[in-house]
């Protein structure tokens, strides 16, 4: 038969416990055991004043924070709803049934002020990188780092082309938040003094973001989060945020190399990337730091004549020059200068050349120079260090580590699919890297619980 109408009646007493009701298998109890947060008040308490009104609990906001990225939840206002309406999102934040979830706001000035000015979110992201080596997920022996586009916070019909931008005529006193932050960062290695050359478009809102069209699609505006991680676990131990074009990429593995040495005392056997960190500079700086580049060389002095290239000249480095496949020697000079600085191009290239009239009467000049009266080669500041990679190139472990550097881009994918971070929501550097950290320190939370899951309790019969 018909049952009766179902009707919410409200009871005077609940017996209600939190603990209870949140599943043993959820993502966010495996992910609080690793959440350490007990330091947060004796780190921030230099920027509190000592009078007025007692502020929100900043582990809350924290919190709060990493359930959003580790749940892909882009927007302050929704997360503060789902927080208010989940009863996981509420154990994990330490609010009870009747406990009042902040105002979205509060995000912002907190975000805006003591969190940026205490550099908190450095400091969490170190946190869980240091968590990681301590549970030996992070051997520091094979390191790959790649970069990826996110989508940042601007369009096209809001900006200035490069023939007619002047940041001089910017009045810092009247600038948003993000212009003033492009200002201060024109001397920045990771951003105004990556490059000489002029963005094509500069964004009013976001000055310090990329034009680019590097998917070889539609261009955007968009910065670039750098990642450097273990290949043991695919951790992320470090994360930097830059403008998207090659020089500051490649710049910011330097920068993270030199910080985890610093933070965490790691000096990796090798590191793995993709042929955009092959040139001869980053290659030579890897080389004196006793770190073995598995990275494909950057190398443009290959022809596609059919004549003889570079590679076909062998080196002879106690003579200081090459020879050619006849058995000819190539030479920078063929005198002793006086004066050390004639001869040498001053550009970190140096130029060796044969004799005329050997070239004239060698039977292969078709082969080696068809068109010009004598052959000569270039060979750069830091062709040893190329000669490294090279040489590493063809040994089996460089195989291995062309597959180990996929995991890199996993963890990208994951990133933009997972963690939705396909498009920031804060503007400016300091926005850009307040994303990249809060989010590669959910992936390293959400890793650390995959690996080592929460104990299961047996129910009670």
């Amino acid at each position: 038969m018909l049952g009766p109408r179902q009707e919410a009646q409200a009871a005077l007493f609940y017996e209600f416990s939190l603990e209870d009701h949140v599943p043993q298998d959820h993502l966010l109890r495996s992910i609080d055991r690793f959440v350490d947060l007990d330091d947060i008040r004796q780190y921030l308490a230099e920027f509190y004043s000592h009078t007025g009104r007692p502020s929100i609990d900043r582990e809350l906001l924290i919190r709060m924070l990493l359930v959003g990225y580790c749940f892909g939840i882009r927007s302050e206002r929704r997360l503060c709803e789902e927080v208010h309406l989940n009863l996981a999102y509420r154990w994990f934040c330490r609010l009870d049934l009747s406990d009042r979830v902040p105002n979205h706001s509060t995000f912002s000035k907190n975000r805006h002020g003591r969190f940026r000015e205490s550099a908190l979110l450095r400091h969490l992201f170190e946190k869980t990188v240091a968590r990681c080596i301590s549970d030996g997920l992070v051997s520091g022996q094979r390191l790959a780092a790649d970069a990826s586009l996110i989508e940042a916070d601007a369009n096209k019909q809001n900006s200035t082309p490069k023939e007619d931008w002047d940041h001089s005529a910017i009045d810092p006193s009247d600038a948003p938040r993000a212009v003033k932050e492009y200002l201060d960062v024109l001397d920045d290695a990771a951003f105004g003094a990556a490059s000489e050359v002029k963005p094509k478009f500069t964004s009013h809102s976001d000055p310090s973001s990329q034009w680019t069209a590097a998917r070889k699609g539609p261009a955007f505006f968009a910065y670039s989060t750098n990642y450097l991680i273990d290949t043991d676990h695919s951790v992320i131990v470090d994360v930097e945020g830059t403008r998207s074009i090659r020089q500051a990429e490649v710049g910011s593995v330097r920068t993270m190399l030199d910080r985890i040495k610093a933070h965490h005392d790691i000096d990796p056997e090798r590191l793995i990337a993709d042929s955009a960190y092959g040139s001869g500079p980053m290659l030579g700086w890897l080389v004196d730091r006793d770190i073995n580049p598995h990275i494909p060389v950057l190398d443009k002095a290959g022809r596609t004549d059919g004549t003889w290239s570079r590679a076909d000249f062998e080196w002879d480095p106690e003579n200081n020059q090459y020879i050619c496949p006849e058995g000819e020697p190539l030479k920078q000079f063929r005198r002793n200068y006086s004066d050390p600085n004639r001869g040498p191009t001053g550009k970190g290239v140096a130029k060796y050349q044969a004799l005329k009239h050997t070239c004239q009467a060698c039977p292969s000049k078709m082969k080696c120079c068809p068109k010009a009266d004598a052959r000569k080669i270039t060979r750069e500041e830091h062709e040893d260090a190329r000669q490294v990679a090279r040489d590493i190139a063809k040994t089996k472990q460089y195989a291995v580590s062309m597959r180990l550097r996929k995991k890199v881009e996993m963890l990208f994918a994951h990133l933009k699919r997972i963690l939705g971070l396909g498009r920031l929501r804060l503007r400016g550097p300091c926005g850009a890297n307040d994303e990249f950290l809060l989010a590669a320190t959910a992936q390293n939370l959400r890793k650390l619980a995959k690996i080592f899951p929460a104990p299961q309790q047996t129910r009670k019969a």
